[in-house]
């Protein structure tokens, strides 16, 4: 079995990376997806979530107002409040579900992609947590990819997903500056990483990458089990 950490930052293409690891055969998590999950009515996240910042980030129908809930987070500077509410139970049902997959497949490759998982270990530091579930969080990872790609070309795609008919760029790429800011640079990630996958050309290069990763996860996976099934 081998646990993988897939990361990247904004508009990196690291959800292209995780679909096509999934079709090589790993078997793959969004944190993204979890967390939205997560904030949906009936929901502990949820409950928190409107207790910290108020009915106003509350929709009629009684979901997220996400854009509300956006514009208090990052102007108003309260982006860890709201990650020390989200990460935790992501970061918990993430470990359930890779025992659950290695229950039933002690050679998968599980992989968890997560935008923040070098930022989520940085700010519980930041808090003065130096051990825990988010300040130790990286290292539960037997290896780690991260997704780079030049920042212009982060902000282009990531204005690209959000105002496809083009309307509202210029708010749009101050949003995706302001989202870059707050992560870890590439250069510094890569430093860390086992695998560097560079997402700045086509998506058949891309792919070579990624199939190259692959080989290397599937071998280091095979070579788990059979030292687990010696001892």
């Amino acid at each position: 079995m081998l646990r993988v950490g897939l990361t990247g930052g904004l508009g990196s293409g690291k959800s292209t990376v995780a679909a096509m690891l999934r079709e090589l055969g790993a078997h793959v998590i969004e944190a993204d997806e979890l967390g939205r999950a997560m904030m949906e009515p009936g929901e502990q996240v949820y409950e928190r979530i409107v207790r910290s910042f108020g009915p106003a980030v509350v929709n009629f129908d009684g979901r997220l107002d996400r854009g509300k809930l956006a514009e208090l987070v990052f102007a108003g500077g309260r982006l860890g409040e709201l990650n020390g509410i989200v990460h935790p139970a992501v970061i918990e049902a993430e470990q359930r579900w890779m025992e659950e997959v290695f229950a039933r497949d002690p050679g998968a490759v599980a992989v968890v992609e997560s935008a923040l998982i070098f930022e989520v270990e940085r700010d519980a530091r930041r808090r003065g947590e130096a051990d825990g579930l988010l300040a130790d969080w990286r290292k539960q990872m037997d290896r780690l990819i991260v997704v780079t790609a030049p920042d212009e070309v982060k902000i282009a795609r990531f204005v690209a997903r959000v105002c496809p008919d083009g309307k509202g760029r210029e708010a749009a790429e101050a949003d995706g500056r302001k989202r870059l800011s707050y992560q870890i640079p590439d250069a510094e990630k890569a430093r860390q990483a086992d695998f560097t996958i560079e997402n700045a050309g086509s998506r058949e290069e891309l792919r070579l990458r990624v199939e190259t990763v692959w080989e290397s996860l599937r071998a280091d996976s095979n070579k788990s089990a059979k030292v687990a099934s010696l001892q």
